[in-house]
C-alpha cells in the first residue's frame, strides 16, 4: 500500500502561529509519547509507520515546503513537488502520476490519500490498513463504496 500525505497550504487559519513562511503542519504543537513536542506532519508520519511499517508514504507538497519536510521527516521520505499550488485534486492527480512515472508503483497498487493535519488516534490508520486488505482482495475488479462496480465495458 502507498499513502499520499497532502501537506499543502499556508495554514493561515492558525495565524499568527502559522503563515506563508511557517505552515501549521510544521509547528511543534503536540506532546508525543516521549514527552517531546512534535509537529502534525511528524505525528501523522510516525502514527502510520507505527501501525504499518511496510506502508510506503509520499508527501505531496509545494517546493517551498520541501526543506521543512526534509527537516522533520528526513532525506529518505518520498516527496511529490507541486510546481504551483492548485488545491486538493491537482495535488492528488500529480502525486498519483509521480507514483506511476517516477517511483514505478504498479497500477494495481492500493493508494490512500490522507491529510497531514488530523488529530486522530492510531485506530484511524489501523482502519486504513484494513482497507488495504479489502483493496488487495478485489481481484482486479473495480469497487465503489465497498461493492463491486458495474462499469460499462
Amino acid at each position: 500500500m502507498h499513502i499520499i500525505l497532502l501537506s499543502g497550504g499556508s495554514g493561515k487559519r492558525l495565524w499568527p502561529l502559522s503563515n506563508d513562511i511557517r505552515s501549521k503542519q510544521f509547528i511543534k504543537l503536540f506532546k508525543g509519547s516521549d514527552g517531546q513536542y512534535e509537529s502534525m506532519v511528524s505525528r501523522v508520519y510516525k502514527q502510520i509507520k507505527t501501525v504499518d511499517k511496510g506502508t510506503e508514504i509520499t508527501v505531496a507538497t509545494s517546493a517551498s515546503q520541501v526543506p521543512a519536510i526534509r527537516n522533520q521527516l528526513g532525506d529518505r521520505v518520498s516527496i511529490s513537488v507541486e510546481p504551483y499550488r492548485r488545491d486538493t485534486f491537482p495535488a492528488i492527480a500529480l502525486s498519483v502520476s509521480y507514483l506511476s512515472d517516477v517511483l514505478h508503483v504498479s497500477d494495481d497498487e492500493c493508494v490512500a490519500v490522507c491529510s497531514v493535519d488530523p488529530y486522530v488516534e492510531n485506530s484511524y490508520y489501523e482502519s486504513i490498513k484494513k482497507a488495504r486488505t479489502a483493496c488487495e482482495k478485489r481481484d482486479g475488479e473495480p469497487y465503489f463504496n465497498g461493492h463491486k462496480a458495474d462499469l460499462p465495458k
